[in-house]
């Protein structure tokens, strides 16, 4: 398809790559390296689509759509960065951005793209609101592993969808909910969280729908539940995969419905809440077993949300122990700085227990070091050294693991191997997206399987691969 296309970037390696894969698709375009550069070309010409790196020389690409919008209100955009952080995630969707991209990026995908934004030029976007930078966003992080999470969070803000956020204890699923909500439409509205695992079964309902006075013994007064707690704002349900199953056939009715009834009521009772849920547990085999029911999990998972553990994202180590010893600081305990060889002892931890583990970890660290700057003596010398990854046992550790597994496991007759395989696949495919930052050809052969194989797993596994980021 032909088209139109205006280049804005810097790097002239990267613009010579995206030129040449345009153009082969037939698409005329036109490159510049500047915010001044981009002004002239947009007033004197038409273009089909823009791609526009964030970080130019003369400003910066995001910050100054509004002018862009101005000239051709109309023209679809498409943002890179090398900037790979939740704000600038946001800040590309908060621009009406038609597609952002965080640098490395796959160039198959970018091209696909374009000439669905070329395709659509004749489209109204409408007049984008400004930029805004957001003070405190509860992310933090730069990874690959962290790009697809950012960029799911940045195209839900402006719907209610529902949401399923999973992945391990501690890498930070109440965060991804906090930040849908503080970014999004609903802002203004409350957040309301509830932990499905922490409730007792049999008040579980009366949680989450609250009472009528008398529904059961103790019940002295009439109460109001989460869901009608949550009305106008959002409804964050973590633990989902630990909720009893009568109360996960009353959420469900609740979800289709839109309506809630108290318990002991009988009033239909209206809600508008959105809702984002959570779980660290693999629902698929909970699903086989019959303990969590098929149809719920549909109606959650409309847009998954993958967390990944800190394992697979310890280039972002550093940047969170600087972030976790400003907290300590602004908590009352000293004030430390962090040598990189410190980074280095902890990005060799294996951290079971994710980015809790390391806020407490780091917490632990302003505590006790007795310097003001913590090196990696400071960090052997109060964590010790049997942590570190890459040390015998894996094989043992690997086979008790699958023992624990099997043991915790129902039994359901034809349907062991098919779970066992789906638990297994699942972390192995992620493992090799992430060592080939989500290039999908070359995880294949890193595991010796067809591409096309891959892919379907992928897909049956419900594995987003956006989040591990593209190579070009």
């Amino acid at each position: 398809m032909s088209g139109k296309i205006l280049l804005v970037e810097d790097d002239q390696a990267i613009a010579t790559v995206i030129t040449a894969a345009l153009e082969d698709e037939g698409m005329l375009v036109h490159r510049c390296d500047s915010i001044a550069a981009r002004d002239r070309l947009l007033a004197g010409q038409r273009f089909d689509t823009m791609l526009t790196d964030v970080m130019l020389a003369d400003g910066d690409g995001i910050a100054t759509l509004a002018a862009v919008r101005t000239i051709d209100p109309n023209m679809p955009v498409i943002v890179l960065s090398a900037q790979n952080t939740l704000d600038t995630a946001v800040r590309a969707s908060e621009t009406q951005a038609f597609e952002y991209f965080p640098k490395p990026f796959d160039l198959e995908e970018l091209v696909r793209a374009t000439r669905q934004a070329a395709g659509r030029r004749s489209e109204d976007r409408g007049d984008a609101p400004e930029a805004d930078e957001h003070a405190g966003l509860p992310m933090v992080g730069r990874s690959q592993a962290m790009q697809g999470v950012y960029r799911m969070i940045a195209r839900v803000l402006r719907n209610d969808l529902t949401v399923l956020v999973t992945g391990e204890s501690g890498t930070g699923k109440e965060l991804v909910a906090e930040a849908i909500h503080q970014l999004g439409a609903r802002k203004s509205g409350p957040f309301v969280a509830v932990n499905a695992a922490a409730i007792p079964s049999e008040l579980i309902e009366s949680e989450l729908f609250g009472h009528e006075k008398g529904a059961f013994t103790g019940a002295i007064n009439q109460a109001i539940g989460k869901f009608e707690q949550a009305n106008g704002g959002t409804l964050f349900l973590d633990e989902i995969g630990d909720m009893p199953a009568e109360a996960q056939t009353r959420l469900l009715r609740a979800l289709q419905s839109g309506t809630i009834r108290r318990v002991g009521g009988r009033q239909e009772i209206s809600v508008n809440a959105r809702i984002i849920a959570a779980t660290n547990r693999n629902l698929a085999p909970m699903i086989a077993a019959g303990t969590f029911r098929e149809d719920l999990f549909y109606r959650l998972n409309v847009v998954p949300i993958e967390l990944p553990p800190l394992r697979q994202r310890r280039e972002d180590i550093g940047v969170l122990a600087q972030h976790f010893l400003v907290k300590a600081a602004e908590d009352g305990l000293s004030r430390h700085a962090i040598t990189s060889d410190a980074v280095r002892a902890l990005e060799q931890r294996s951290w079971p227990g994710n980015v809790r583990e390391l806020r407490n970890v780091i917490y632990r660290l302003a505590l006790m070091a007795r310097d003001d700057t913590i090196d990696a003596a400071s960090v052997r010398d109060i964590l010790g050294d049997s942590d570190s990854v890459g040390k015998p046992g894996k094989a043992d550790g690997f086979r008790a693991a699958l023992d624990q597994w099997l043991a915790l496991t129902p039994v359901q007759k034809g349907a062991l191997y098919r779970n066992a395989l789906a638990a297994f696949e699942k972390p192995l495919f992620e493992h090799a997206l992430a060592q080939t930052s989500g290039n999908q050809l070359r995880a294949a052969h890193v595991l010796g399987i067809n591409r096309n194989t891959l892919r379907k797993r992928i897909v049956e596994l419900g594995i987003d691969p956006d989040r591990f980021g593209h190579a070009i």
